[in-house]
């Protein structure tokens, strides 16, 4: 084996190795979700400014679970989960740039709908929003 072909050896042992160690960190730190019922609150701010509130029990452990348990929201599937094009029955208009954003107590999240735990006591809006 030449000294070209060594290198190129060891950089992909080290990446695979590499690979491994993210994979094994992303795995005991991903959102994890609350067994067991709960109650949360959503609030729905519609594009003209009247709201819905939503209170929701539920043993679901994602907040998609317990959107969908209610038939809040609806959408597509993506390879990243499920995006939402629907809330309480009104669909985003892609012409006039639409989409939900979905926040906790105020603050973005991080997470989509698939992966964002859900805890007792949670509150979420969802507010249609305009431009991107």
């Amino acid at each position: 084996m030449n000294k070209q072909n060594k290198k190129i050896g060891i950089a992909l042992a080290v990446l695979a190795v590499l690979a491994v160690i993210f994979a094994a960190v992303y795995f005991f730190n991903r959102p994890q979700g609350t067994a067991g019922d709960k109650t949360i609150e959503v609030a729905v701010i519609f594009g003209d400014g009247t709201s819905k509130s939503h209170t929701i029990q539920t043993a679901e452990e994602f907040l998609r679970g317990a959107l969908e348990q209610e038939k809040i929201v609806s959408g597509e599937e993506s390879q990243y989960g499920l995006f939402v094009k629907t809330v309480d029955g009104v669909t985003v208009d892609d012409s006039k740039q639409e989409w939900w954003s979905f926040t906790k107590d105020g603050q973005m999240l991080e997470t989509g709908v698939d992966t964002t735990p859900i805890a007792d006591g949670d509150h979420f809006e969802i507010t249609l929003t305009a431009g991107y």
